[in-house]
C-alpha cells in the first residue's frame, strides 16, 4: 500500500509544469482556469518568471499548488491512476492544502483562493527583512530544544519544521538567529540562511493567523473517508471541523513532517509518491527511512517508472 505525499515552498522553478503543459489538454484547462480565478496570469509566471516574482510566498503557494493539482488530476484522469488503494494523504506546510484537494476535502477553486490570500498574510505578517529561517544538519532534535531552552533570554527561536533525522528549520527575527547560529557553530552543528522572506510556523505569525481564522472559518469542507496526516501533530485528521482548527493551528505551529511519514510506515505505508514540483520531500522521506519505495512526479518518464512499480 502506498501514500500520497505533496511538496511546501522552496520546490518551485520556472518552468515547473511545462512538459505536461505542453503535452495534455487537461493541464492546458487547469492552468486556464487558475488565471481567471486568480485574475491574474499565473501560468505565464510559472513558465517564464522571473523566479524572484515567483518566489513572493503570495505567488509561490498558489502556484505549487496548481502544478501539484494538475499532475494528480493528470494521473487519475489522463492514465487512470487508482487513488482508491492508497492509504493516506500528506503535504508539507502549503502542500497539506493539495492533499486536502486531492482528497476530495476541498475543490479547487477555493483551495487555490485561499492559498493567495494565505501567502499573502504570511509573507505581510513580519515587516520584511526583519525575519528568516535557518537550517540547521545534522543535530538531534533534543539537543536543539534544550539549546533553545537554555538560551531562551538571549534570544527566541523557534522550531519551524521538523523535516527528518538530522534536519530541522528554525524560525525568528534574524538578530536572534544570527546569536543561536554562533552558538549551533560553537557546537560544530552546521546551519545555513534560508533564501525566505519571513519566519514561518512560529508565534511570529499572528499577524497571518488572524487572517486565516475568518477565511478558514468560511471555508467549505466536505466529508470523504480519504484519511489526511496533519503537519499540526503527525496524526490522521478526518473531520471538517477537525481539519479547520488545524489548518488555522497549522500556521504558527511546528510542521510534525518527521513524525507524519513514521505514521504512515507504522501504519501499512510501502511506498510514498511525491506529486508535485521537485523532489525535496522524497530526499526527506529517504532520510528517515532508507528503504522505503519512492516515486516523485515530474515528467512523463516518472509516470513510465510508477507503471512499473504500482499498478495503474
Amino acid at each position: 500500500m502506498f501514500s500520497l505525499i505533496f511538496p511546501g515552498q522552496g520546490s518551485q522553478s520556472v518552468g515547473m509544469c511545462k512538459e505536461f503543459y505542453n503535452k495534455f489538454d487537461v493541464v492546458k484547462n487547469i492552468f486556464k482556469s487558475a488565471d481567471e480565478i486568480l485574475n491574474f496570469p499565473i501560468s505565464k509566471l510559472i513558465f517564464e518568471g522571473p523566479k524572484e516574482e515567483l518566489n513572493l510566498t503570495e505567488n509561490t503557494q498558489p502556484a505549487i499548488f496548481l502544478v501539484s493539482h494538475a499532475i494528480f488530476t493528470l494521473l487519475t484522469r489522463e492514465f487512470q491512476f487508482n487513488v482508491s488503494k492508497n492509504l493516506f494523504y500528506a503535504g508539507h506546510s502549503l502542500g497539506e492544502y493539495t492533499a486536502l484537494n486531492s482528497a476530495g476535502f476541498i475543490n479547487f477553486e477555493d483551495t487555490i483562493k485561499i492559498l493567495k490570500i494565505r501567502g499573502k498574510a504570511m509573507q505581510s505578517s513580519v515587516p520584511k527583512g526583519e525575519g528568516g529561517m535557518i537550517a540547521v544538519l545534522g543535530s538531534k532534535i533534543e539537543f536543539v530544544e534544550n539549546l533553545l531552552e537554555q538560551n531562551k533570554n538571549k534570544y527566541k527561536c523557534y522550531i519551524a519544521n521538523d523535516n527528518s533525522d538530522g534536519q530541522l528549520v528554525l524560525s525568528g527575527k534574524k538578530n536572534d538567529l544570527e546569536k543561536l547560529s554562533l552558538d549551533l557553530k560553537k557546537n560544530s552543528i552546521k546551519n545555513i540562511s534560508l533564501p525566505v522572506s519571513a519566519p514561518f510556523h512560529c508565534e511570529l505569525m499572528e499577524k497571518a493567523t488572524e487572517v486565516m481564522k475568518s477565511n478558514i472559518k468560511n471555508l467549505n469542507i466536505n466529508t470523504t473517508n480519504k484519511i489526511l496526516i496533519s503537519n499540526v501533530t503527525g496524526k490522521p485528521m478526518n473531520d471538517p471541523e477537525d481539519i479547520k482548527k488545524l489548518l488555522v493551528s497549522q500556521i504558527e505551529s511546528r510542521v510534525k513532517w518527521r513524525e507524519s511519514i513514521k505514521y504512515m510506515i507504522e501504519n501499512g505505508t510501502k511506498g510514498f509518491i511525491e506529486i508535485g514540483p521537485g523532489k525535496v520531500l522524497s530526499g526527506l522521506v529517504k532520510r528517515i527511512d532508507k528503504n522505503i519505495k519512492l516515486n516523485a512526479i515530474n515528467s512523463e518518464e516518472d509516470i513510465t517508472i510508477l507503471k512499473n512499480n504500482y499498478e495503474l
